[in-house]
């Protein structure tokens, strides 16, 4: 049977019908390894079909979660699919189906053009500018189509299959002074090429480079505010400064020796980046995860997750001009990374997940450490309620800035603890358990003003629901193995290579070249710190990822900032910031 086969046998999700209703032959359905419904249409009608998905369907599809595009030109398994050498791919959520939906559009190398769906969707512009910016792609009638990751001058399209994965393919790095010149020229201010005007009637505007420094302590990120006084009319995010190309990266390593690379997307999250992506490769190869490794990714997740939210409670506080907060969370951090080292000999960055499993067993002593811990904790929660979140200066500054509600918050795709801000109680590990996580009680915080106050308001909750799952996986930790007895988990367990010779080729040859996983394509989504976390892998069946995209929360969530920081002064601007909770390797990848 061809992958875009739809046959009696597999019951298909009602939008299929409905797409094929309104837009027959223009559609053809694919399936794939991960179930997620998707159609092919052609270029030509996509804003068509996309405002139908949006607007038009019963139940729509209100939220662009992710659009980016698969060079197809050296792929081999493709049978069944439509003649393609660039593939634009959007993928849709509907909320209210909790169903995802993945459009596909094929395109000539000779026309890679299609028209904008910025019209549909805002949070479009920045996937569209990527897509050109990563691959070269034309997107027709877009109200700004630049770069946004790489420098504006820069030669090629880096997610191209031509173009150089490591920069020892290039010629040696030189600069001649008509370089340096065109350089310094393309990088310069020009309000008009922001969207900003110079002055009205009855006004001339300043114009503020806020960075490209570290504002917030979020990393190298830059904002050009249009001022009238300290009054913000416009701050456009620019974006790049921290681009290492992870995405790339991940389509030259092999499919073991990526997975350090993704504890360095979001930086504070440690082991909860390994989750979504060996996830991915777990249901391309067929592998089932035991009991145990699956509690202990749970629990290390979790460990995680407070640690994060304790760094952002802290600097949360210190932006709007508390000091005290921070000096005491990261007191408290520090011992969750001594647990964290005792358990997995890392830190921040332990890339401790493994296919199949987790890197080794938990050591002797591990409940005592996490059982200290999580009886210590909410203590200290509660004193910190008082000290911060019940102060009144706090409260001034944050309550009623930077607001927006649900429906803006889906319109943007917005996820995570600041969709849960707006009154919404969409949380994957409930809505869609994952991993072993429908076997936790647990409940979900929300709040219900959608401003700075509140995205704090569910994190400090969200931390005190994590201790109660830290503490059912440390009551009912099953026995049995680590990791998934399968060919391609990777490394086998390293005490098996001594006892039979058929183990140790395995590990060599898994920790040399990395297991052959099966064609297909797979996403996986989690809850992660800042919101959800995507990996979308495509196997061409061999031993890395032929296209490795990375969805991460921040970048939709900084391309919010001009609609949430309009009237407001710059300082409600840094709480703005603070309450978005963004690491900036998170948004460039």
């Amino acid at each position: 049977m061809s992958d875009l086969a739809v046959t009696e046998a597999v019951a298909q999700p009602a939008v299929i019908g409905e797409l094929g209703a309104k837009f027959g032959d223009d559609c053809q359905f694919q399936t794939t390894v991960d179930g997620i419904p998707t159609a092919w249409v052609p270029a030509d009608r996509i804003v068509d079909v996309m405002r139908f998905l949006k607007t038009e369907v019963q139940s729509p599809y209100p939220m662009l979660y992710d659009l980016s595009a698969i060079d197809e030109r050296l792929r081999q398994h493709r049978d069944g699919q439509p003649d393609s050498d660039f593939t634009v791919f959007y993928h849709l959520l509907s909320l209210e189906r909790n169903e995802d939906l993945r459009i596909k559009v094929a395109l000539p190398e000779s026309a890679a053009a299609l028209p904008s769906i910025t019209s549909v969707w805002p949070a479009a512009n920045w996937y569209e500018r990527e897509a050109f910016d990563m691959f070269g792609l034309d997107f027709e009638g877009h109200p700004n189509l630049r770069r946004i990751l790489t420098p504006p001058l820069w030669e090629g399209h880096p997610l191209r299959k031509e173009h150089p994965a490591r920069a020892t393919e290039l010629e040696p790095f030189s600069m001649s002074e008509e370089f340096q010149a065109a350089q310094q020229e393309s990088l310069r201010f020009v309000p008009e090429e922001w969207g900003m005007s110079q002055s009205t009637k009855h006004t001339d505007f300043m114009f503020l480079n806020l960075g490209p420094n570290h504002p917030s302590v979020h990393g190298a990120f830059r904002l050009a505010l249009q001022l009238d006084g300290e009054v913000v009319v416009e701050a456009v995010p620019d974006i790049g400064y921290h681009h290492r190309g992870a995405e790339k990266m991940g389509e030259r390593q092999s499919w073991h020796t990526f997975i350090p690379y993704t504890d360095r997307i979001d930086y504070l999250g440690g082991v909860m980046n390994n989750l979504p992506y060996v996830m991915a490769i777990e249901q391309l190869a067929g592998i089932e995860v035991p009991p145990r490794a699956q509690i202990i990714r749970i629990m290390l997740a979790e460990i995680f997750r407070i640690s994060s939210h304790l760094l952002f409670y802290g600097t949360f506080a210190q932006d709007v001009g508390q000091m005290s907060p921070i000096f005491y969370m990261f007191v408290d951090r520090e011992r969750l990374f001594t647990i964290i080292e005792a358990i997995t000999g890392g830190r921040m960055h332990p890339s401790w997940f493994r296919i199949g499993g987790v890197t080794q067993d938990l050591p002797e002593g591990w409940d005592v450490m996490v059982r200290d811990f999580i009886d210590y904790l909410p203590a200290r929660l509660d004193h910190y309620h008082k000290m911060t979140m019940q102060n009144g200066i706090l409260k001034r500054r944050t309550i009623g800035i930077g607001s927006y509600n649900t429906a803006e918050a889906i319109e943007w795709g917005v996820t995570g603890p600041s969709l849960r801000a707006t009154g919404s109680d969409w949380d994957l590990r409930k809505k869609r358990p994952y991993g072993g996580y429908d076997q936790f009680d647990f409940d979900v915080p929300v709040a219900h003003n959608g401003d700075c106050y509140d995205r704090c308001v569910v994190r400090v909750e969200e931390m005190r629901q994590s201790i109660r799952i830290i503490e059912q996986c440390l009551n009912n930790m099953p026995g049995g193995p680590y990791k998934a007895d399968h060919p391609a988990t990777t490394p086998p367990a390293k005490e098996r290579t001594m006892q039979d010779i058929e183990t140790l080729i395995q590990h060599f040859l898994n920790v040399s070249w990395g297991p052959v996983v099966p064609p297909g394509e797979c996403s996986v989504t989690i809850e992660a710190t800042k919101g959800w976390n995507s990996y979308y892998l495509i196997s061409d069946g061999g031993t890395g990822s032929y296209r490795t995209r990375i969805r991460t929360p921040s970048f939709p969530h900084l391309q919010m900032i001009p609609l949430i920081s309009r009237g407001f002064m710059i300082a409600d601007l840094i709480a703005i910031l603070a309450s978005i909770d963004f690491v900036m390797a998170d948004v460039d990848r």
